[in-house]
């Protein structure tokens, strides 16, 4: 991937309809978005030329836009094409897209009824997330302090923007610590997610558990593994999970368009070793994702 400041790169944004060069691909500093978090957007993969699972992204695109109050000026349809559109502009044959969607710069205040909703598409080379290294031991793993919040206070089942802000800062409090990523509890104390990605774990019965989720997003690679799972006959259980559940975890893996399918070797000083099912999935759902499905970052 390139180390290129993501506002000086060459290739094309698609940007409220059109393509335009993406150094001017821009904002005002006084857009709303940004002073107000009223953001939203997706993360996807591009494997072998095809978007894996777009529309399911695009549709979620539109669904966040309504948790926040605004609708998207684009058919879940149209964000399709201009996905594609996007990837085949900037020759991405395995890479990764970002569709986002914000308020403008027409009102600066909490309300915000009449701004601009804009739109964009960028796309980018993309490696392993965690690098390779942690498919063979797993990545490390520190609680933090920050605590996904209840439902009632946010609108916790959207990719918004704002959300993320507790991400950034558990995920740098623990990478100065020397750890890969943090993992976040809820408001209630129970097992979340990381900072990206939803997380599973074995128990020792032969059975996969993962949190439910009620308070993070329902990750589509992480339903993607829960397919993939009761396909291989393993049974997913999913319910609320305590921190003291972790140290008797004999597998634990994390799963997101960006960290695809993780082990987990260790966290809060509790140690694992990817396992039978963990390094299953792993592969099975390599394969899913460079399938031929149905939409195609370089089709018509």
């Amino acid at each position: 991937m390139s180390s290129a400041p993501f506002d000086d790169r060459d290739g094309w944004i698609w940007c409220d309809g059109q393509m335009v060069p993406w150094r001017e691909a821009k904002l005002h500093v006084l857009s709303h978005a940004l002073h107000y978090a009223s953001s939203v957007f997706e993360g996807e993969r591009v494997y072998n030329g095809t978007i894996f699972k777009l529309t399911e992204h695009s549709e979620r695109l539109a669904r966040s836009c309504e948790y926040l109050g605004f609708e998207l000026p684009y058919s879940v349809a149209e964000i399709d094409a201009a996905s594609r559109e996007t990837c085949k502009h900037n020759g991405i044959v395995d890479g990764y897209v970002r569709p986002v969607a914000w308020r403008g710069s027409e009102m600066m205040a909490v309300s915000a009824q009449n701004t601009t909703i804009h739109t964009a598409i960028a796309a980018w080379p993309w490696p392993s997330y965690f690098g390779p290294e942690a498919r063979l031991k797993g990545i490390r793993l520190k609680t933090s302090k920050w605590r996904r919040p209840s439902p009632e206070t946010v609108p916790v089942h959207a990719k918004a923007a704002g959300l993320y802000m507790i991400c950034t800062l558990s995920k740098h409090a623990a990478e100065d610590e020397g750890y890969d990523d943090a993992l976040l509890l809820d408001w209630r104390g129970y097992v979340a997610e990381s900072t990206g990605a939803n997380i599973f774990l074995t128990l020792g019965d032969d059975r996969l558990y993962t949190p439910t989720p009620d308070s993070f997003l329902d990750g589509i690679t992480r339903r993607t593994v829960i397919e993939l799972a009761k396909a291989r006959g393993i049974e997913v259980v999913e319910r609320h999970i305590t921190p003291d559940e972790l140290a008797g975890a004999t597998e634990v893996f994390l799963t997101g368009t960006a960290a695809e399918v993780t082990p987990v070797g260790e966290i809060d000083g509790s140690r694992y070793a990817p396992g039978e099912i963990t390094r299953a999935l792993l592969g099975d759902y390599d394969v899913a994702v460079r399938k031929a499905p149905e939409s195609s970052a370089s089709a018509a």
